[in-house]
């Protein structure tokens, strides 16, 4: 991910971490020029290993949408916990991966 800084995590409020531009509305469903988001490396990566870009951009293109919403919501609860140094591995869920082939 480029254009890594250091500072608070706008979804899991982890500080001192490394932080990355998240465009709210992904770029390719129209949101280039929308509003973004300061998010940490583990939470933009389990994002988009949860959910599609359209999902995204049709239903989880907020901050509080993204943590109301169960999936990233019990994963927030758990990175929480975790030092800023944890590195997390992450990959597509099984769920993630139907709806794209759909």
């Amino acid at each position: 991910m480029k254009n890594k800084t250091t500072g608070t995590c706008e979804l899991c409020a982890r500080q001192q971490v490394a932080v990355t531009v998240h465009h709210l509305t992904p770029k390719e469903v129209g949101g280039a020029y929308m509003p973004t988001a300061e998010i940490c490396i583990p939470c933009h990566k389990q994002i988009h290993s949860l959910y599609t870009n359209e999902e995204l951009g049709a239903r989880l293109n907020t901050i509080e949408a993204l943590r109301q919403d169960e999936k990233i919501g019990k994963f927030i609860k758990w990175i929480r916990k975790q030092p800023s140094s944890k590195l997390v591995k992450t990959k597509k869920s099984n769920d993630r991966r139907n709806r794209k082939r759909q």
